[in-house]
C-alpha cells in the first residue's frame, strides 16, 4: 500500500487512529512491525521507522520480559491533538474572514530540523508560501503559531503580524500564488472516485487496510486546503462529498479495523 508515504508517518496513522486510552496504553513492536508488513514495508524498514521515532521523542521504549512495547509521549499526544483537531474539523463549518496571520521568518542553517518541521506544521495549520520564509493564513492563528515556535525554540528568529487585507486590492487573485486551489480541487476529486468505489471489506484485515489508507490519504488535506473564506474563493469542488465520505467510512470501519489492530498487536 505504501503510496509514496513513509513508514513513519503510517506508525503515526495507525497509533492515532486505534490507540486507546492513548495516554496509557502500550503496544507490542512486533505487533506494528506486523502490521506495516501487510502494508508493504519490510521487517527491517518497520523497526528502522520504530527506533528512529523513539529517537525523535515521538514513542517512549519499554521492554517487558523478552517483547518490546511503545507508548505515546506527551509530544506525540500534542501532535495528535492538533492533528485530530484540524483533520475532523476540516469543511464541517463555514468560516467568515476576520483577522489574518502572516509569520516570517530567518531560521538559520544551523537550525534547518526546526525550520523544516516550523514548515511543515505551518502547512498543517492551512499557512500558504508567499515568498521564501513567509508565511500567510487566512485566519487567526497567533495562539498556534506562538505556542509552535515556543516549541521549536526559535521564537528570536521570527516574526508574526495580524492584520486585515486592504479592501482595494484583488485579494482572490493574490491567493492564488499561495495555494494552489486547482490541485486541491484535483485531488478532493480523486479521494472521492478512489474511495466511494471502494467495495464492502469480506474481512476485519480488509477493513484495516482500507481505514488505514482512508485516514492517510485524508489527512493530507488539512496542509492543501486553507479553508479560504467564501468571499475570497468558492468553495473546492468535492470538497463537501470528500468530508462526508471520510467521516462516513471512518466510523463504519473503526470497529473491524480496530479489532485487527488489537489482535495483531497484543501478546
Amino acid at each position: 500500500m505504501d503510496d509514496g508515504f513513509s513508514p513513519q508517518e503510517l506508525v503515526m496513522t495507525l497509533l492515532g487512529s486505534h490507540v486507546q486510552p492513548r495516554e496509557t496504553r502500550r503496544v507490542w513492536s512486533g505487533g506494528l512491525v506486523l502490521l506495516l508488513a501487510e502494508l508493504g514495508f519490510s521487517d527491517g524498514a518497520a523497526r528502522i521507522a520504530l527506533a528512529r521515532l523513539a529517537h525523535r521523542d515521538l514513542l517512549a521504549r519499554h521492554k517487558e520480559g523478552r517483547h518490546v512495547h511503545y507508548s505515546l509521549t506527551r509530544r506525540t499526544l500534542a501532535v495528535l491533538e492538533d492533528g485530530d483537531r484540524r483533520i475532523f474539523s476540516l469543511g464541517r463549518a463555514e468560516r467568515p474572514a476576520g483577522d489574518w496571520t502572516v509569520l516570517w521568518q530567518s531560521i538559520p542553517e544551523t537550525r534547518r530540523r526546526a525550520r523544516e518541521r516550523l514548515v511543515r506544521r505551518l502547512r498543517f495549520l492551512g499557512f500558504g508560501s508567499l515568498q521564501d520564509g513567509t508565511w500567510l493564513a487566512p485566519f487567526d492563528r497567533e495562539a498556534e503559531v506562538l505556542a509552535l515556535l515556543a516549541e521549536l525554540d526559535v521564537t528570536e528568529h521570527a516574526g508574526l503580524m495580524l492584520g486585515r487585507p486592504s479592501a482595494a486590492l484583488d485579494l482572490r487573485a493574490f491567493v492564488t500564488r499561495a495555494w494552489d486551489l486547482d490541485e486541491l480541487a484535483r485531488r478532493y476529486q480523486k479521494f472521492v472516485t478512489e474511495f466511494g468505489s471502494a467495495g464492502e471489506p469480506g474481512t476485519d484485515r480488509e477493513a484495516f487496510r482500507l481505514r488505514t489508507r482512508l485516514v492517510h490519504t485524508f489527512r493530507e488535506f488539512p496542509a492543501l486546503d486553507p479553508e479560504l473564506p467564501g468571499e475570497l474563493a468558492g468553495v473546492p469542488g468535492k470538497r463537501a462529498a470528500a468530508v462526508a465520505l471520510f467521516h462516513d467510512l471512518y466510523a463504519t470501519l473503526a470497529p473491524a479495523a480496530q479489532r485487527h489492530f488489537d489482535e495483531v498487536t497484543r501478546v
